[in-house]
């Protein structure tokens, strides 16, 4: 038998699972997420703690090269973690149906 919040969320992803499947939208809705490791990159970089670091980047590249890594690196977390979490309610969703059907 099956809680009334059990219930419910089998209705609400039985309506949403492919809305939130679509990468765009993983973007979209991920990329808070992908700026919590985005931003500390870059201001590590702007404020320029480690002169050293800073020093071997001004000569060896460009700040583009930074700016597309760190572009990278904030689209991939952000897909990644909304991805994850679309698996982890894919799951619950088919353990409460198996538990439904039993």
């Amino acid at each position: 038998m099956l809680t009334q919040e059990e219930k419910d969320f089998i209705l609400y992803w039985e309506t949403n699972r492919d809305r939130r499947k679509k990468l765009f939208r993983q973007l979209l809705v991920g990329i808070p997420m992908g700026l919590l490791f985005g931003v500390p990159i870059v201001l590590n970089y702007v404020l320029g703690w480690y002169k050293r670091a800073n020093m071997v980047s001004g000569s060896q590249s460009s700040p583009l090269v930074l700016l597309v890594a760190i572009l990278l690196i904030i689209s991939f977390v952000a897909i990644f973690y909304k991805q994850h979490q679309w698996e982890q309610y894919e799951q619950k969703y088919r353990e409460l149906k198996q538990k439904e059907g039993e």
